[in-house]
């Protein structure tokens, strides 16, 4: 199975060195020296990663081959990907792999059926679960233990609580006539 564990940022020096988005919980597992990583573009690798170091803050990677800053900007935006076992899991028992997740049933705690996680959004701060339900519209679910109270495996599906408004529109006539009385109430 592959994994995408990093996408190149922009050249860092002259050296040949880039920044890199790290996209995994184990960057000194999948990012050491002598890692050999496929790349989306296919045709950018693979790539061998001759050095690592962080500075400030960012880990920058030098790659076998790329010695210069232009052959360091011709690899910005490529994606890293590692060969993982399917079988394996993250050392941590509440972590995932996005492929343990995706095409898993989303359920709230009541039994309520959400739907199907279709996808993973890996933002700065919160990953989402892209979720679509039986309709095919789509709803986006923050992967937060506030939200995602249950994550089953063998079962194959997710349990939420949701806070209200998130998987159902609130109704515009409610929250009107909510404003209006809670007006009425101050005047």
């Amino acid at each position: 199975m592959q994994l995408v564990v990093a996408r190149i940022g922009r050249a860092h020096g002259i050296k040949g060195e880039v920044t890199v988005e790290v996209r995994t919980d184990e960057p000194e597992l999948r990012l050491g020296p002598g890692a050999v990583l496929a790349t989306d573009p296919a045709s950018a690798g693979p790539l061998t990663i001759e050095t690592g170091r962080v500075h400030s803050g960012r880990l920058l990677l030098r790659f076998a081959g790329v010695h210069d800053r232009t052959g360091a900007e011709a690899l910005r935006n490529t994606l890293l990907i590692a060969d993982v076992d399917p079988d394996e899991r993250p050392e941590d028992e509440d972590e995932y792999y996005d492929h343990q997740l995706i095409d898993l049933d989303v359920v709230t705690k009541d039994g309520e059926e959400v739907g199907r996680i279709t996808e993973i959004s890996h933002l700065p701060t919160q990953d989402l679960f892209v979720v679509e339900r039986p309709d095919g519209t789509e709803v986006y679910v923050p992967f937060v233990e506030e939200i995602v109270t249950e994550i089953d495996l063998e079962e194959q599906r997710a349990v939420i609580d949701p806070p209200p408004g998130l998987i159902d529109e609130v109704d515009e006539a409610d929250s009107a006539s909510t404003r209006d009385a809670a007006a009425g109430e101050e005047a």
